[in-house]
């Protein structure tokens, strides 16, 4: 009893600690974008979108074959997602499968049956955000050969604006995807049990923080005031 005691508390402490993270870096990337990756990144998509269609007789190639190597990105982490999915069910459906001697915590038949049914999730959710980002990105990869110059400048400069969108809202599916691949590593070690569990998740954030969290473009830019980032983590959205 004392054993599944563990599991009681170390599991959801682990995974609140991941969700809690996840949210302060929400918060940071929509009120301070500049001071995240994913923020900085997203506004550099924008004008590398801008910077393309105007001038898409000689950037055209390269725009096609920057979305056709996203485009591949998102396959190869949607295959895999989906190959790891079909291997987690057989093993649930193998009616032998029994805990390892090695685990401390519960090793009920049931307690294991959801271990494998959570990584399982955590695998066909990666599956469906990867695809998303491949259909946000077969977008932008048509929409970014329309001719501007062709067309008004107002309904121009709206249509960069939302081929710029279509390519951010792709790769926020990118890393989504990326990031339920992350989540299966702590569900994973929770197999072994949930001591281990929780120093994965614990490790993860540490790690995370570091390549999610930048100062560098902020203090490049000079003083970068609160209003503008607000203004920026809107377009973000």
């Amino acid at each position: 009893m004392k054993k599944q005691v563990l599991d009681y508390f170390l599991v959801p402490s682990g995974l609140l600690l991941m969700v809690a993270y996840h949210i302060w870096l929400l918060y940071r990337i929509l009120k301070h974008p500049t001071k995240t990756v994913i923020g900085i990144n997203a506004i550099n998509r924008r004008i590398w979108v801008r910077t393309m269609m105007e001038d898409m007789s000689k950037n055209g190639v390269l725009a096609v074959q920057t979305l056709r190597n996203n485009i591949m990105a998102s396959t190869l982490l949607a295959s895999t997602a989906i190959m790891l999915s079909s291997l987690i069910a057989v093993l649930m459906s193998n009616s032998n499968a029994q805990p390892s001697g090695f685990v401390y915590g519960d090793k009920s038949q049931l307690g294991f049956s959801i271990k494998f049914f959570s990584i399982l999730v955590c695998f066909l959710v990666a599956f469906l955000l990867n695809v998303q980002s491949i259909r946000y990105y077969s977008h932008a990869s048509i929409l970014i050969n329309v001719p501007i110059k062709k067309i008004p400048s107002t309904s121009a400069h709206l249509m960069t604006e939302y081929v710029g969108r279509a390519m951010n809202r792709g790769s926020y599916f990118w890393s989504l995807g990326l990031r339920a691949f992350y989540f299966s590593f702590p569900l994973f070690l929770w197999i072994f049990g949930p001591i281990p569990m929780f120093l994965c998740c614990l490790s993860l954030v540490f790690l995370l923080y570091f390549l999610d969290i930048t100062l560098e473009f902020g203090l490049a830019k000079g003083s970068v005031d609160d209003d503008k980032d607000e203004e920026e983590g809107r377009e973000l959205r």
